[in-house]
């Protein structure tokens, strides 16, 4: 079994009875030391006297006078939001418990980069045993927002930050386009095409988020996302599922839809709904899937015996913003299942 995703901080927890992630003292660490919270030379006495007491007893009770004491308002504020965050991971007991209650809530009142690794950690968990890199690579898009091209027929993902990071430091190149269509000055970009003849390059570099991956119909990554939103749903739901890609949805008997994003919600509801969606919209849809259920009496009366479809559309500047949460809190599923 190979080893991937060291970034993800999965070495800091530990797997309890149901394999879920017991947060453990070690992966609250590794949020104090993150740079906003990590003293520096101008730090001042209470303030490190503030992080000392955290890395020694990280589940330790803060209260306002303690935060009031730090003498810099802009690390002040820092403390408090990854207090906020050190509360609910701890309150809930593990990474899954604390991701259903933030997602779950009226208001996310967290950084977005503390969800998205937070569905790091609990993919590699998830996906432990995994030994098909398609798959793995196929998974970062719950994670990481990516950056659509569909040129010559094709649907290629790759990592928003890491094209715009390759933008900054190189010239136009295999994905140059992929920049002509955002807007980003031309530098090159060269990022390689994961594929079944070369996949096994992802092992050294799966902490890079450096490769491409081509979601068309019929390719293996749409078939290894279908994979991974099964294992997803199954992991926190206990209920097991079959996803399929399909081209379209041709069903008159249209019961139940989940948009996989903000934009692909947005269209499936227009389309339900009969409204006459234009040409633009149809063309953000990416990928279309049928869920179907292998217990049917898990999901409400209503939808037994019907499919659930799923959509990922991308932004109209051709960005993908998966909002995973979705899977979880709009299945049809009987109270309590």
């Amino acid at each position: 079994m190979r080893d991937f995703w060291k970034s993800a901080g999965f070495n800091l927890l530990e797997a309890d009875a149901e394999g879920k992630l017991a947060v453990t003292a070690d992966f609250l660490r590794a949020y104090f030391t993150r740079p906003e919270i990590h003293p520096i030379d101008e730090s001042g006495p209470n303030e490190v006297a503030l992080f000392e007491a955290l890395m020694a007893d990280p589940f330790m009770a803060v209260d306002e006078a303690g935060l009031e004491a730090i003498e810099d308002p802009d690390t002040r504020e820092n403390y408090r939001v990854v207090l906020r965050f050190r509360d609910q991971l701890a309150e809930a007991g593990t990474v899954e418990g604390a991701y259903l209650a933030i997602v779950r809530s009226d208001r996310i009142a967290l950084p977005p980069v503390f969800i998205d690794q937070m569905v790091h950690a609990i993919l590699r968990n998830i996906l432990g045993s995994a030994t098909d890199p398609i798959r793995l690579r196929a998974a970062e898009i719950f994670f990481r927002d990516q950056m659509v091209s569909t040129e010559e027929g094709r649907v290629m993902l790759a990592d928003d930050e890491i094209v715009e990071m390759y933008s900054e430091t190189g010239g136009l190149g295999g994905l140059g386009q992929l920049l002509v269509e955002s807007g980003t000055p031309l530098k090159q970009v060269e990022l390689d095409v994961l594929a079944e003849d070369n996949k096994d390059i992802y092992w050294d570099r799966s902490d890079r988020f450096d490769t491409v991956i081509d979601l068309r119909f019929t390719q293996p990554a749409l078939d290894a996302l279908a994979r991974v939103i099964e294992s997803w749903v199954v992991h926190f739901t206990g209920v097991n599922v079959r996803v399929h890609p399909v081209q379209r949805i041709d069903d008159e008997r249209w019961t139940w839809h989940i948009g996989l994003d903000a934009e692909a919600s947005r269209i499936l509801n227009g389309l339900y709904e009969g409204r006459d969606m234009g040409f633009e919209d149809m063309q953000q849809i990416i990928a279309l899937f049928r869920m179907t259920f292998e217990d049917p009496d898990v999901v409400r009366p209503s939808v037994r015996g019907r499919p659930v479809y799923l959509g990922l559309a991308m932004s109209r500047d051709r960005k993908l913003k998966m909002k995973p949460q979705n899977l979880l809190i709009n299945l049809p599923l009987i109270s309590g299942t």
